[in-house]
């Protein structure tokens, strides 16, 4: 079985090296000098930056920052290895090593068909666990494994030698054992299928929680918008989360999931704006099939890198646009792939050289050939400085709060702390030009004293600190991150508390009912409790209430609303924001219409969709025009039949024939089309019927 190169159907990617990999860790070689960034021309329009630390996400968890470990790697219990890690904030830690976990029998510390690595057994993983400061996340071995083999691995763990491993996955990428026609992942149950993984999970969990219940369990699901994303096969009764989750839902307590959004590198880049809607998707699919109390489960990506530039400035720059946007989606762990992987396709990338190496550190070998040598064993590449200004930034405990820009070549992310600090990360993805900003704040009013400034630049050794320039406006170098950490013009110590949690009961077409704990007492005592909606980075009140809850009325049907409370005392202060809450609008509760939109089949980047539209009305109609918008940009309709189909921008015109132009009262007619989508695909949530909303069925 070949780990080593990817199957067409998916993203290729560098991933699992075998035996000669494995002894290039055991040298230590000269590497090539690195030249310095090529000057680039400041682009002439500044980019508008827009920061509202009044509009919460979440939180940054103690688990935030992680990366992979693998047995094939001979540094993974060295000191210098773990003290690298510990420097640049990792606080979690993968093992055994990605499809390895599938091969991997911990009782023997042999992986059959594979190369391990002497001093990488599990005693020595948690010792440099223990030596950074993380927490282990285990994979117990599905693919040639059992649940007894499992569970007699918690009980090592946590029974005889109390190291309190807390988070176990079931298995590794598992939808890659050829149930979807591409096969790299070990598997030797003869029923390959997604239920009969969603029945083992459950027999893994029971086995293992009956030895520790403090565990926490995991399941494998797929990326939203990314093979096999969609695609039903065999038996089962729906594509792979759905099927996981009805059957394994109730079992778990966190879903693993992997992403390599693959292309060039400003593809890869690009593919940061999918994130959003991925883990909307995520938590839906959760929501919908996962069970009761679904909201208890986790989400973690233990698996991620770029498709070019794996150790250059692209790495970086994705490595820290795609950790902030998924901590700011409430993901409780980020992983890098991975430590150390071994020396690729030597290419040029932004100017500098890149080795096609997948690690944080050089592995310090050669190519085949010996022409191109890495830097020096443990040299960090440049995703490792972008974990490192991950670290500057985001700390447990801060905020996550809306940033955005006007630019799609510059991204922005900001964090607000416990001291009263504000850091925005902001993220320069062009390679060519550096882009003047413009910074301007919501709920948040910076001193006058210089920021703080982390800076790391195309080519550089490391992140520079100073102090300089002001909180308004900066220059971001070509292909660079900067943070800047102000201070704010008054001290916070005196601002009421934010209140608990929100959650949303009661939704209904054009209302939600919004509940949350109140606020612990803090200063003067509370006046009210303020509700907001985010728009973007614009916060708009809803409205008022010295309770704990508040319904809010006049809402869009079939609109997906994102909203905060904040705390105002008796002084006027304001709190910060609390998390948000998020919910969907149903459709109009009553209409004259309803539409219907199902799937006929999915093939993970394109679907044949029927639409049927129910005339609920007395008298029948003569002439239609139905319309949707697409909830992203990378959705659209290819072709379709049985009407006139066009679409505008992210809005589907669909048109009556003079076949199916009249629809009798109480009659219904379907209309079909073929859609493409580059991203998650997220079905429209409202229809209009010669100008009356429908109903959605």
């Amino acid at each position: 079985m070949n780990r080593d190169s990817a199957p067409s159907s998916r993203p290729s990617r560098r991933r699992e090296r075998w035996t000669a990999l494995a002894a290039s860790l055991l040298l230590a070689t000269g590497g090539l000098a690195v030249t310095g960034p090529s000057p680039a021309d400041a682009a002439a329009d500044p980019v508008a930056v827009t920061v509202n630390a009044n509009a919460g996400l979440a939180t940054v968890p103690a688990t935030a920052l992680g990366v992979n470990h693998a047995i094939w790697d001979s540094q993974l219990g060295t000191a210098e290895t773990s003290d690298l890690l510990k420097a640049a904030g990792v606080r979690m830690m993968r093992y055994p090593g990605g499809s390895y976990a599938d091969i991997y029998h911990w009782r023997d510390h042999t992986a059959p068909g594979g190369y391990v690595a002497p001093n990488t057994d599990f005693d020595t993983f948690m010792a440099a666990a223990r030596r950074v400061g993380a927490q282990p996340m285990i994979i117990a071995n599905y693919g040639t494994g059992s649940p007894a083999e499992a569970a007699d691995w918690v009980r090592y763990a946590n029974a005889t030698k109390g190291y309190g491993a807390k988070w176990w996955t079931v298995g590794n990428e598992n939808y890659g054992n050829g149930h979807y026609g591409s096969a790299w992942e070990a598997d030797d149950h003869p029923d390959k299928s997604a239920s009969q993984y969603a029945r083992l999970v459950v027999d893994y969990a029971d086995a293992m929680k009956a030895v520790d219940p403090t565990i926490k369990v995991g399941a494998v699901l797929t990326m939203p918008g990314n093979w096999p994303d969609g695609i039903t096969a065999g038996s089962d009764p729906g594509p792979w989360n759905r099927t996981v989750l009805s059957l394994a839902g109730p079992k778990i307590d966190f879903v693993d999931v992997h992403w390599y959004p693959g292309g060039t590198a400003a593809e890869s880049l690009a593919r940061t704006a999918h994130i959003d809607e991925a883990a909307h998707l995520l938590r839906d699919q959760l929501t919908r099939y996962a069970g009761p109390n679904a909201a208890r489960i986790g989400i973690s990506f233990t698996e991620l890198n770029v498709g070019t530039g794996q150790n250059t400035q692209p790495g970086a720059l994705f490595l820290a646009d795609a950790y902030s946007d998924l901590l700011e989606n409430g993901v409780f762990t980020v992983q890098w792939w991975n430590v150390h992987n071994g020396i690729g396709t030597v290419s040029q990338v932004g100017g500098q050289t890149d080795y096609g190496d997948f690690g944080l550190l050089s592995s310090g070998g050669c190519t085949a050939d010996n022409s191109v040598c890495e830097p020096p064993l443990n040299t960090p590449f440049a995703p490792y400085h972008g974990l490192s200004m991950m670290n500057l930034f985001a700390r447990p405990g801060d905020q996550f709060v809306r940033a955005a820009t006007d630019e799609p070549l510059v991204t922005a992310h900001a964090v607000r702390r416990a001291d009263g600090d504000l850091a925005v990360l902001l993220v320069n993805k062009d390679p060519d030009n550096a882009h003047p900003v413009t910074i301007d704040y919501a709920g948040f009013t910076p001193s006058a004293a210089a920021p703080t400034t982390y800076s790391l630049t195309n080519g550089a050794s490391g992140v520079v600190t100073g102090q300089s320039g002001s909180a308004a406006s900066a220059t971001l170098p070509a292909y660079s991150l900067t943070t800047l950490v102000l201070r704010p013009s008054s001290p916070v110590t005196a601002h009421p508390a934010p209140p608990g949690q929100p959650t949303a009961s009661g939704v209904t077409d054009r209302s939600a009912t919004i509940s949350w704990s109140p606020a612990p007492p803090k200063g003067a005592p509370i006046a009210k409790y303020e509700v907001y909606r985010q728009n973007g980075t614009v916060s708009e009140q809803l409205g008022e209430t010295a309770g704990t809850s508040f319904t809010v009325d006049n809402l869009v049907p079939g609109t997906r609303y994102t909203l905060n409370v904040l705390t105002r005392d008796t002084a006027g202060k304001v709190s910060w924001s609390s998390s948000p809450v998020t919910f969907t609008t149903a459709g109009p509760a009553e209409s004259t219409c309803t539409v219907r939109l199902t799937t006929a089949s999915d093939w993970g980047n394109g679907w044949v969709g029927n639409v049927e539209i129910v005339n609920n009305g007395a008298n029948p109609v003569d002439g239609w025009t139905l319309t949707w918008s697409w909830p992203t940009g990378w959705q659209q309709v290819s072709s379709g039949w049985s009407a006139t189909w066009t679409q505008t921008g992210r809005t589907v015109t669909v048109a009556s024939t003079d076949d199916n132009r009249r629809i009798a009262a109480g009659g219904s007619t379907t209309a079909g089309f073929v859609g493409a989508y580059s991203g998650p695909n997220v079905p429209p949530t409202g229809f209009v019927l010669n100008g009356t909303p429908c109903t959605v069925g």
